[in-house]
This record gives structure tokens, C-alpha cells and sequence, in this order.
């Protein structure tokens, strides 16, 4: 893969932050499994149950509040199956049994999730979902590996990061200047040195989903590290096995994200005529749903395991507590969601 895209900016020089972005995480994820210990990193779903069947119990509370409507269940990007898994046995005891539906590309992960969730149907992209019935979306830690651009503060303006590659070294430089008019107005006169991160990939999603939901109906729940922004930071970074890298070295074989702008994210949705709720941290969301009892309940039912499922109760609502940020996109005339204050 490096040597593909060496090969390519050499011939036609450098590229967008978000070109080189979308080609290693697409190989990366195209090529392996890299969750858990023997993997890149750990989901929420991997480190308790918990997270899952909470998930579950929040769009059973919010379909049933809707009527009991026949709603199709939506994960994007669903690793390895374990938070619908978990999901589905929760909503299972509310009455809700939807059909599964998952976005994903990757065949290494499909044969996995295929494992967990025979009964699921593969989309490529979220154009092909079902438009006939409401839509109960879940998105956890989706959007931070969609690719984005970096605009960076100059002496003289803004500039667009690139991409470039010297021998079979990449590195970031700077591209042609932008005009004052794309940066938003509060951050204009940031300080040299100064980024700003956008993400039309995800926008875009998030839009489409948004136009699907106040069209048929349904909800969308966004999980993911995140700020309410537009924001001034530079939040891009690789992680191979567990540990931070580079993330201009090895492209393909590391996990590229950045930090989500809820804030971007509620604005497109706002802009379809959707209702929103949030962002939140996760800690705050999952404290709302109840998560201090449902860990008392598992410790009570497995009193060997009971200190190790306070350690995962804390790495979901303390650790990524604040770090994680939770977004709802309702459909017009559906219930307030749980779990926001």
C-alpha cells in the first residue's frame, strides 16, 4: 500500500490530508481484524456487555414511545458484531426483534460479524438501507476514521494541508492558500500554526441518514471522541497495537482517526429539519440509562467477576466518560430520546 501511494504522488504529486486518509484506512480496514488484544485497539463494545445492552434498552425505550413501530436496526461500521449482539438480546426482553442491517466494507469484518449475526444484510453504503420503515441507526466510533481535511493557519492565510513524498518518506506540507471565506468567522484570526479540521465525508453521511430519518421515520445515535466545535486543534492520530504512531509512516498498517465535531454534525442534521439531542458525554449517557444498576445486577450474578466489571463500568463511564461524546437525531414527532439532559 505505501509503495501503491508513493508511486501515485510521485507521478501526480501531492494530495489532500483526506485523500491519504481514505486510502490507507480502506486497505487497513480491507485487510484485518484490528480489534482487541491481538489487534490496533478496543471499542466499547469489546470492553463490557454492558455498553451494548444499554445501547439496546435505549432504542427499545425510544420505539416503544413511538408506537411500536416496524423499525429496521442500522450499525455502521459494527466491528465485529458484539455491540448488535448485545443490543438484540437486550431489546429481545422490551419486545423488539427488528431486521439487522450493517454498513460495512471490509470482508474480514463481515466474516466476523457474519459469525455473530448470520441474519444481517450487508450494504456497501447507506443508499441501499430500506426505505419502507422507520430506521434505528447506531454509529459507534464511525465517523472518527472517515477522512478529513486539515486547513492550517499561515503568516499570510489559511492553507490546505497535503500530502506529499520524498523517496518513500510522506510528510505533510503546505498547499495552495484558501480564501478567508471557507474558515468560519469566529476562528479566522486564530494564530500561525492554528488547524482546523472539517469532514465532508461525514457530514455528507450524516446528512443522507438525516434525510432517511425525517422521511421514514427512526432515530440515529452518534458515538464517538469528539468536541462540539468548529474547533481550533489538530486532533489526527494513528494507533498500531495499542500505542500512538506516526500517522504519516506505514499508511495501510496503522488506524488513522481524528476527533468528531458534534457540533459540524447537529448542524447538517438541524438542516434537514431533524430534531437533535446532545452531544453528551458518554459517561453522563450511560450513568442516565442505568448503567451503576445493570453493573450491580451482572456482579450479583457472577460475584467472581464483580471487581472486574467495575473496572469496565469505569473505562466506559470515567475513563472515556468525558472523552466520548453521545448525538441524537430523531425524526420529527418522535419522543425525546433517553439519556440527555
Amino acid at each position: 500500500m505505501a509503495d501503491r501511494l508513493a508511486r501515485a504522488i510521485t507521478l501526480a504529486g501531492p494530495i489532500s490530508l483526506a485523500q491519504f486518509m481514505a486510502a490507507a484506512n480502506q486497505h487497513y480496514y480491507e485487510t484485518r481484524d484490528p480489534l482487541g488484544a491481538g489487534g490496533d485497539f478496543t471499542t466499547a463494545p469489546e470492553i463490557s456487555q454492558m455498553f451494548g445492552e444499554l445501547i439496546g434498552l435505549w432504542a427499545a425505550d425510544l420505539w416503544d414511545r413511538a408506537e411500536r413501530p416496524e423499525a429496521a436496526w442500522v450499525e455502521l461500521g459494527p466491528g465485529r458484531g458484539t455491540l448488535t449482539v448485545d443490543a438484540l438480546r437486550a431489546m429481545r426482553k422490551a419486545g423488539l426483534a427488528p431486521p439487522v442491517h450493517f454498513v460495512e466494507t471490509s470482508p474480514v469484518l463481515r466474516a466476523a460479524q457474519a459469525e455473530r449475526v448470520p441474519q444481517a444484510t450487508w450494504h456497501d453504503a447507506i443508499d441501499t438501507l430500506p426505505t419502507d420503515r422507520p430506521l434505528i441507526v447506531i454509529a459507534n466510533e464511525f465517523f472518527d476514521a472517515l477522512p478529513i481535511r486539515q486547513l492550517v493557519r499561515g503568516r499570510a492565510g489559511w492553507f490546505e494541508r497535503l500530502v506529499a513524498c520524498q523517496d518513500t518518506l510522506f510528510l505533510p506540507i503546505a498547499g495552495k492558500q484558501i480564501p478567508d471565506a471557507v474558515i468560519p468567522e469566529q476562528l479566522r484570526d486564530a494564530a500561525a500554526g492554528s488547524v482546523i479540521e472539517t469532514s465532508p465525508a461525514s457530514v455528507a453521511i450524516l446528512r443522507g441518514l438525516a434525510q432517511r430519518i425525517v422521511a421514514q421515520g427512526g432515530a440515529l445515535l452518534a458515538i464517538d471522541y469528539g468536541y462540539d466545535g468548529p474547533a481550533i486543534g489538530d486532533t489526527l492520530q494513528a494507533v498500531r497495537g495499542h500505542a500512538f504512531a506516526n500517522p504519516f509512516e506505514h499508511p495501510g498498517e496503522q488506524d488513522l482517526t481524528a476527533h468528531v465535531d458534534f457540533g459540524t454534525l447537529a448542524a447538517a442534521a438541524l438542516v434537514e429539519r431533524a430534531h437533535v439531542a446532545g452531544p453528551t458525554g458518554q459517561g453522563a449517557f450511560l450513568s442516565a440509562l442505568g448503567i451503576d444498576a445493570r453493573a450491580t445486577a451482572l456482579a450479583t450474578a457472577a460475584p467472581t467477576r464483580a471487581a472486574q466489571i467495575a473496572i469496565d463500568k469505569a473505562r466506559l463511564t470515567q475513563d472515556m466518560g468525558d472523552l466520548f461524546q453521545v448525538l441524537a437525531v430523531t425524526a420529527p414527532g418522535w419522543p425525546n430520546p433517553a439519556g440527555f439532559a
